[in-house]
């Protein structure tokens, strides 16, 4: 029965022995990877820095988005307020005409040589 205590007290002495001569290098590799685990981790510093970038640039997104959205909303009141401006549309981007009117296209010139006499 005694040597049982003896063989259990050489055991934590051992490890208490280990723990003075080792503890301080332990303690510091816990804390060094701590630290990198709080900087390079999943939810790390880095991690939170690019969200809030993420989360800049989507509410830069909406800011412009809304400002588009309130242009457009504009642009619907001119239009169901003012038929001229349908007519203008439907003339200059849809080549629309008026009962009775004639579209004449133009082609644009080519550019003319700068020598006049040149010319035929």
């Amino acid at each position: 029965m005694g040597s049982a205590k003896l063989k259990k007290t050489d055991a934590s002495e051992g490890a208490a022995a280990f723990l003075r001569q080792h503890g301080a290098t332990l303690l510091g590799l816990l804390l060094l990877a701590l630290v990198v685990h709080d900087i390079f981790g999943t939810h790390g510093y880095l991690a939170m820095r690019r969200t809030q970038q993420e989360i800049k640039k989507v509410k830069a997104d909406i800011e412009q988005l809304d400002k588009e959205n309130v242009q457009l909303g504009d642009e619907v009141k001119d239009l169901k307020s003012d038929p001229r401006k349908i007519e203008k549309i439907a003339r200059d981007e849809l080549g629309l005409a008026k009962p009775g009117e004639v579209i004449i296209k133009i082609p644009q010139s080519q550019q003319l040589p700068a020598n006049p006499a040149s010319r035929p």
